[in-house]
């Protein structure tokens, strides 16, 4: 109709109201979605509680083993730390023999150094000879043998004698002998010494041809009467010149 205004319509706005509706609606899908997944296991003969039974009986075992294992580590540190006694204890053990050893190696070497005094008091042997070296020349066949000879027993007085040199090894691949005649070209047969204290004694000698020395004999034979002579035997080394 003509001249009358148009009709009002009047709604209410409520924000809220919509966003609770909505949020019991996604719950109550969520928990139909959730009763359906747990009719369907059911159905399909899953039992949650047996589950959880069996998930709380997995984790005491699991707990028993662990503290298994934290038993067996610390045995295994007991017989590490016993393996490690055993092994101070052998090496103590071996440090004391060889201590032992060595003190009785010393006592042997002082027996020696006494019976070799006891020895030379009885032979009562006036003349010592304190070493022999033999060293090379310019000639092939020819050495230069040097003694040295001492007195063992306090030098009261001079002691005299003669000094026989001789070589003992292969002539032509025989053992033989050459003296001191032979040595020296037939010039001499001993050599004479006079000394108190102490006497070096040089002498050169040749080789025979064919022969390979292998051992030099030393012989000393004192003046005094009754005195045993003195024979030393050294391996033939030569030192350079």
């Amino acid at each position: 109709m003509p001249g009358l205004p148009p009709k009002l319509v009047v709604t209410t706005y409520a924000p809220t109201r919509r966003w609770i509706t909505i949020v019991l609606l996604v719950l109550v899908v969520a928990g139909g979605v959730y009763g359906m997944f747990e009719f369907g296991r059911y159905r399909a003969g899953f039992d949650v509680v047996a589950a959880l039974k069996h998930r709380t009986a997995l984790q005491g075992e699991i707990t028993s083993q662990q503290a298994t294992i934290s038993e067996l580590r610390a045995k295994v540190a007991q017989l590490e730390s016993s393996t490690v006694g055993q092994t101070r204890e052998r090496e103590e053990v071996q440090r004391t023999i060889g201590e032992l050893q060595a003190q009785v190696a010393r006592a042997n070497q002082e027996l020696a150094f006494f019976r070799g005094i006891v020895t030379q008091n009885a032979n009562s042997a006036e003349v010592k000879i304190q070493q022999a070296r033999m060293v090379a020349t310019a000639t092939a066949n020819k050495f230069r043998v040097r003694v040295t000879l001492v007195q063992p027993m306090k030098p009261d007085s001079t002691v005299s004698g003669v000094v026989v040199l001789s070589v003992d090894g292969e002539v032509d691949g025989k053992p033989g002998r050459a003296d001191f005649a032979t040595l020296s070209g037939g010039k001499r047969r001993e050599i004479p010494f006079t000394f108190r204290y102490l006497e070096n004694i040089e002498e050169e000698i040749t080789m025979p041809p064919g022969m390979k020395p292998e051992q030099l004999l030393v012989e000393v034979r004192s003046n005094r009467r009754g005195a045993a002579p003195v024979q030393q035997s050294y391996v033939w080394s030569v030192d350079p010149q």
